[in-house]
């Protein structure tokens, strides 16, 4: 199930309609709507700075929040849209959605990587490449997973893991449709080195020859 899913504080907005709108904005906050889910529409308000925070952090788009109005019981919620000044590009309503448990949404979920003692191509030197430190999965509401934990026992210097080797939670799949690359396991630097090095002594002895010829 679920890890700790970030809460969203919003308060009530009484008003409705432009004039609330502008009002709201005057003192600091950004109008927004939550609707779905099976209830009616309420209009609330975030603090300017929250929201401008949220969005800075990335991501905004595609984290579900524990939506907390005070007064009222806490549902899950995802932002559909946000829409800003044309001029100064910030922020002047948002849409929130009510989730389902049902509801299938698309997140990002970091990638935890676990037995690093167990790994021989570390132990001999090699380097953990992460290539995607998160995934985005379409998971359902209920079954979001704190993160994808990728096991490194007994993997060797040049192995490569890919989505396909890691255990997803039940009914989520990746949005992307191909086995891409999580992370890799290079070889160690001075080996690397070593065999650049060798590279290009076979590169001038093949000039070498040329030049003969």
């Amino acid at each position: 199930m679920a890890g700790k899913i970030p809460d969203l504080e919003v308060t009530a907005r009484t008003g409705t309609g432009k004039g609330a709108a502008r009002q709201a904005r005057r003192e600091g906050l950004v109008p927004g709507i939550v609707y779905g889910g099976g209830a009616e529409p309420q209009a609330i308000s975030i603090p300017f700075n929250v929201l401008l925070k949220r969005l800075k952090a990335g991501r905004f788009l595609s984290t579900l929040f524990n939506l907390k109005v005070e007064g009222q019981d806490d549902v899950r919620v995802i932002c559909r849209n946000v829409q800003r000044d044309v001029i100064r590009d910030l922020p002047t309503h948002l849409d929130l959605m009510r989730l389902k448990r049902s509801s299938v949404v698309s997140l990002f979920i970091h990638v935890d990587f676990i037995n690093h003692e167990e790994c021989p191509g570390l132990k001999k030197g090699g380097t953990l490449t992460v290539v995607r430190p998160e995934v985005e999965l379409a998971v359902t509401a209920s079954d979001i997973p704190e993160s994808l934990t990728v096991d490194l026992t007994g993997l060797e210097v040049g192995d490569t893991i890919t989505i396909s080797s890691i255990k997803l939670p039940k009914g989520a799949k990746p949005t992307i449709d191909r086995d891409f690359v999580i992370a890799n396991l290079a070889a160690p630097s001075s080996l690397r080195s070593a065999d650049d090095e060798a590279d290009e002594a076979g590169a001038e002895e093949a000039e070498g020859e040329a030049g003969e010829e």
